[in-house]
């Protein structure tokens, strides 16, 4: 609050307050001059506003005259003092300035002035907006006093406190801008009515202004409090209302300017850069800006000291020049007092305690929004803080945000966090808070690690979801530091990576990792599972063979120390791996191994993942049965264990046995069931290969136009595509187009070549071999068909054995 800040009408000067001490004591101007030992001019000047600056000993004698003492003669005083060079006053009372246009704030305004418009009795007395320095309370503070105007018919006054402000002082000056002579005249100026008074920084007089309101709102009902602080003042009647910087556009939000404009600090900041800057904002200047925005954290303050950089910069190189140190930002706003964002932020972090500050320093290490629990793991000191009553503390003074509905989430404001690890670094703390930062997040990822399968996938991976800049963060930190908190992380993460499309980068993490010497001698368990995670890795983008001596390491780590649950992964993940590299026996004989661990241990949903697993080498072996058989198995486990995914896979590859069987429409029936349990479940993948199932089933039972409708979703897809291919070709070939379905059938057999399942490659094979007419090509399709059957230990069934004629 300013100069120009203060009450909605002209306060009396001292002339006023002269007087009406004198009136009180019952003496003539000639009376108190021959009292005081001054001429009666002098006090004939003064009552009359002719001297308006008397002499402090002047005013001391007229005081001792008067006969005040204690909250009187403290007012007296206050009111006679002008501004010395060098010494502020205590407190300016000013006329309330119009309101300026206010950006942002509309609910803000909106709801305080529903509150402070209701009958005093019913409404708060007291209102606090709390905040960082450049935020915006007061003018805030100033649009809701004038909009309030109409329901305080008392009057609405305003003073800015100053430091070393006195009670009497204080007390002095309200009685001033309300227009009384004296602290006691305020009653009959109110005279019932509701009055609001208007308190700018109260943190400079923190003890004078709460001893201040607590007498006057005991003896004067019908006043109401706004103040501006950057903590609460204490009082028993006062409502805590911090004020958050801007909102601020998200990463998401559109490239164009149309789409980022209605967030309230790209308009406070466009607003700002328009009144330095005659010329609009170049489109190439709009992306830049609104991460520039987002940079700046919202903060009023940091908005327009950016802004004001627009006289000489593109927002291209204020983002380029400040973007890494906004603290930096510097320069003289009109409200005076802040010179630079980093003493907006001190003025706020001054007023922790020292353990207080070393907890800002450890959350401070957070990249996105964190949990109460977390924040007590992190923070992790004595029994005795009360983490809650800490966050609670940092929301009272606005250094904190805090959003959500069942459970709230919080951070620190961007500035905030910024100026924290700055003071950690200075303080040498920043060594243990990264540490800590990061065994954290290891402990959060390893708990996590286990529900990343079943029912609980996508829950659990929605949770790493929420702190995927703190991992990364963490991560690349501990790599450097702390290399075995790193493989800690690094190791609970591999089917998140997959179920997120990051399978490289995890790879490469993991590498790095076990090839440091560093983790030679970490947790044998962590290692082995490291291990696994990397032939993952490397199995979902087709380098599986590459780390099959990992997966068989780590086998051998998991029986070493005896854990069923690595073993059985271990041998789940070798039967894949061998699948990949045409190892079928191989791969059968871990499948079986994981199916007798799970029996013998009495896992259900590992029994049920290895019975699935085993239904494809019947399959290879043409053994319909005991695929339907092993199936059976997995719904009725799966049933057991609340696997609802498992069970939709179960049901996909059945409609895939009875498609094989000849039992189309049940292959169709079955296969739609399957498609709409995927959807539920989420998961993409095995649903592209079921629509080729139904496709097929529906195109060779001569529904050739449900089979389109599944080919034209098919083909939203990937170009080249074997799925699409193979219904392309089933349903040329149901129509009578050899040529069509030959071409299709060639793309469906190249493209699945290679992939997990040979069978794929089979189906397409044998659909050339019908179509083609071709002597020469159906012989080498033919040749390639036995080939690849040879090789794979496939079995042909005897209805495919029909089709091609043997």
């Amino acid at each position: 609050m300013t100069s120009d800040h203060g009450a909605d009408q002209e306060g009396p000067g001292f002339d006023a307050v002269l007087r009406s001490y004198r009136l009180r004591a019952k003496l003539t101007q000639e009376e108190l001059a021959a009292r005081a030992v001054v001429g009666v001019r002098t006090v004939r000047d003064l009552e009359r506003g002719r001297a308006s600056r008397p002499q402090r000993t002047t005013v001391e004698l007229l005081a001792a005259a008067l006969g005040l003492t204690g909250a009187d003669r403290l007012a007296f005083l206050a009111a006679s003092r002008g501004q010395p060079s060098g010494t502020p006053p205590p407190a300016r009372f000013v006329r309330l300035p119009p309101a300026s246009d206010l950006i942002g704030r509309d609910a803000d305004v909106t709801e305080l002035v529903t509150r402070l418009s209701q009958p005093v009795s019913e409404g708060p007395r007291g209102i606090t907006l709390v905040g960082l320095a450049g935020v915006g309370k007061t003018s805030l503070a100033l649009t809701v006093a004038h909009r309030v105007t109409e329901a305080h018919p008392g009057g609405v006054a305003g003073i800015v406190l100053t430091d070393g402000s006195t009670t009497g002082e204080v007390l002095g000056g309200v009685a001033a801008v309300f227009g009384a002579g004296r602290p006691d005249d305020l009653s009959p100026r109110f005279a019932g009515r509701a009055a609001l008074l208007l308190i700018d920084a109260v943190e400079r007089a923190p003890e004078a202004i709460a001893e201040t309101l607590v007498d006057l709102l005991a003896k004067h009902p019908t006043l109401r409090i706004l103040a501006t602080g950057r903590h609460p003042i204490g009082l028993p009647a006062e409502r805590v209302w911090p004020v958050a910087p801007l909102i601020a556009p998200p990463p998401s939000a559109g490239p164009a300017l149309a789409d980022i404009a209605r967030y309230p600090a790209v308009a406070l900041f466009l607003d700002r850069l328009t009144r330095v800057r005659g010329a609009p904002l170049d489109q190439d200047e709009v992306e830049p800006m609104a991460a520039l925005v987002r940079r700046l954290g919202g903060l009023p303050i940091a908005l327009e000291l950016a802004a004001a950089r627009g006289r000489v910069l593109t927002v291209a190189e204020i983002l380029d020049r400040y973007g890494d140190r906004v603290l930096d930002l510097s320069g003289r706003p009109e409200d005076g007092g802040v010179v630079s964002v980093r003493d907006a932020v001190a003025a706020s972090y001054r007023l922790l305690s020292t353990e207080e500050q070393k907890a800002l320093h450890r959350l401070a290490t957070f990249r996105n929004r964190w949990s109460l629990g977390l924040a007590e793991q992190i923070i992790d000191s004595h029994p005795a803080t009360d983490v809650v009553h800490l966050l609670d503390r940092f929301l009272e003074l606005g250094l904190l945000s805090a959003r959500g509905a069942r459970a709230f989430r919080f951070r620190l404001l961007d500035v905030v966090g910024d100026f924290a690890l700055e003071q950690a670094a200075s303080q040498g703390d920043l060594l243990a808070a990264r540490c800590r930062h990061a065994e954290v997040l290891a402990d959060l990822a390893r708990g996590i690690a286990p529900q990343l399968k079943g029912a609980h996938l996508a829950e659990a991976a929605s949770r790493l979801d929420d702190v995927a800049g703190d991992l990364g963060a963490a991560l690349s930190w501990a790599a450097k530091e702390d290399p075995h908190t790193a493989l800690r992380i690094a190791a609970s993460l591999p089917r998140w990576w997959r179920f997120r499309g990051r399978d490289v980068s995890g790879r490469q993490w993991l590498r790095r990792l076990l090839a440091d010497p560093r983790t030679a001698d970490a947790d044998p368990s962590i290692r082995a599972w490291a291990k696994i995670g990397l032939a993952q890795m490397a199995l979902e983008h087709g380098s599986g063979a590459e780390e099959i001596g990992s997966a068989e390491a780590a086998l051998a780590d998991f029986r070493e120390l005896d854990d069923i649950g690595g073993q059985l992964t271990a041998h789940t993940q070798l039967a894949a791996l061998y699948m990949l590299t045409r190892a079928f026996d191989h791969a059968r004989s871990h499948g079986e191994a994981a199916l007798h661990l799970a029996r013998a241990d009495n896992r259900i949903r590992d029994m049920a993942v290895a019975e699935n697993n085993l239904t494809w080498h019947e399959l290879r072996r043409g053994d319909l049965p005991a695929a339907r058989a092993r199936l059976a198995e997995v719904d009725r486990l799966a049933s057991r264990c609340g696997e609802h995914r498992l069970r939709a896979v179960a049901a996909a590859n059945l409609a895939e046995v009875e498609r094989l069987d000849g039992n189309l429409e049940e292959a169709a029936r079955l296969g739609r069931n399957a498609i709409a349990e995927l959807e539920d479940v989420g998961d993409p993948g095995h649903r592209r290969k079921v629509l080729a199932t139904v496709g097929q089933a529906l195109a060779y039972a001569g529904q050739h136009e449900e089979a389109a409708k599944v080919l034209e979703e098919l083909r939203r897809g990937p170009a080249i595509d074997g799925p699409a291919a193979i219904v392309a070709g089933a349903v040329a070939l149901s129509l009578g187009e050899p040529n069509r379905a030959a071409e299709n059938f060639a793309v469906a057999a190249e493209a699945f070549d290679g992939a997990y399942d040979p069978r794929d490659v089979v189906e397409a094979l044998i659909g050339l071999v019908r179509s083609t007419p071709h002597a020469k090509k159906r012989a080498a399709a033919l040749e390639r068909l036995r080939e690849i059957c040879r090789v794979g230990g496939i079995s042909l069934l005897a209805r495919e054995r029909a089709q091609i004629g043997e």
